[in-house]
């Protein structure tokens, strides 16, 4: 099992300590209700983790609009990480990246049809978004990386884990990368395993579900990532992959499948590239394809590269389906629709 492997610091024990100990009490102020969570009228799922770094919220996240957007109007509000504006700003088709931050762009470029938001304040962004002068009127809002923003209680709440770093092998931060004792997936409606290997025995998803000690109404999936067969063609000999990302390993494992031969050159996450950056990328690159993913495209828009086309796949039969009814079902009764036409029912009673 991968999550047994990853890195700790035990001499920052004492400081991760008292950071899980000030975690613990905000929690638990939340928990009896002395700090305030608000509820809103309009379905709210909340996609996000308890770890530092990746765990794919922007691919789930894509993948709850693909799937939500067939019925409702859908709105997306996130934080905006590394953004250079303040406050609440609507994504407009040409607002630029600066603006709003990789991944929202990201988003709105691909969907343009979704009403995109960057707020810090969750609650202040949501009111927003569900005002009168928002049309078409957001049917339903998914908070992206917003588990710990406590102040907003969601109607859904979704957990992702990083297969390569499995949270009951982690440890709260300093000492590993857990932005919360363990022990807050408890608040998790869903769980999903995320950046799976794409031929996992059923043992060890079985092993991973009793590690995890679900609660009851707890659910558990397993994703993986899956890249187009055409990406060898696509790519040529011996292409350079350049990415961005907080964990490339599944990723780069996975690749190594579909092409023979490629040059990895890793940044860190959300990495701004330079104008020295794009030089030396460009002339590692020379004479060869230069692939990347859909968010780090969005920051080497001075460098020729090709997008790495990638979609989660449920794993295990009839898990995306049970997925799906979950969403689908939760947003149906929860919509204002159904809420009006309750409250109509129970008036004419």
């Amino acid at each position: 099992m991968e999550g047994n492997h990853i890195r700790t610091y035990p001499l920052l024990a004492p400081l991760a300590w008292l950071y899980g100990a000030g975690v613990t009490v905000r929690n638990w102020l939340f928990d009896r209700g002395i700090l305030e969570e608000r509820t809103f009228d309009v379905p709210v799922i909340c996609v996000g983790n308890i770890t530092v770094g990746g765990t794919g919220k922007t691919p789930h996240t894509e993948y709850l609009i693909r799937l939500l957007s067939k019925e409702w109007q859908v709105a997306v509000l996130s934080r905006g990480y590394k953004r250079k504006s303040k406050g609440f700003v609507l994504a407009e088709a040409d607002t630029p990246m600066e603006q709003i931050g990789d991944e929202p762009f990201q988003m709105k470029r691909k969907f343009p049809h979704i009403h995109m938001a960057v707020d810090r304040d969750r609650r202040q962004g949501i009111e927003r978004l569900c005002s009168p002068n928002i049309e078409p009127a957001t049917d339903v809002v998914v908070l992206d990386d917003a588990y710990q923003h406590r102040y907003v209680k969601p109607g859904l709440n979704i957990l992702l884990i990083d297969y390569h770093r499995l949270i009951y092998f982690d440890k709260v931060l300093p000492e590993g990368r857990l932005r919360e004792p363990a022990g807050g997936k408890k608040r998790a409606d869903i769980l999903v395993v995320t950046k799976c290997p794409k031929r996992m025995a059923h043992e060890e998803m079985q092993d991973i579900t009793e590690r995890l000690r679900l609660h009851p109404g707890q659910k558990v999936f397993f994703t993986r990532y899956d890249y187009p067969k055409t990406l060898g063609e696509e790519a040529g000999e011996n292409p350079l992959i350049v990415t961005g990302i907080a964990s490339p390993r599944q990723m780069e494992y996975d690749l190594r499948k579909i092409l023979p031969r490629f040059e990895m050159m890793t940044f860190p996450d959300h990495h701004l590239f330079t104008k020295k950056d794009m030089e030396r990328i460009r002339e590692r690159g020379k004479g060869r394809t230069i692939l990347t993913t859909e968010k780090d495209a969005t920051r080497l828009r001075d460098v020729e590269t090709k997008v790495i086309p990638i979609e989660v796949t449920f794993m295990g039969k009839d898990k995306q389906e049970e997925f799906n009814n979950i969403i689908l079902n939760y947003v149906r009764e929860n919509s204002r629709n159904s809420v009006v036409l309750e409250s109509k029912n129970g008036h004419e009673a």
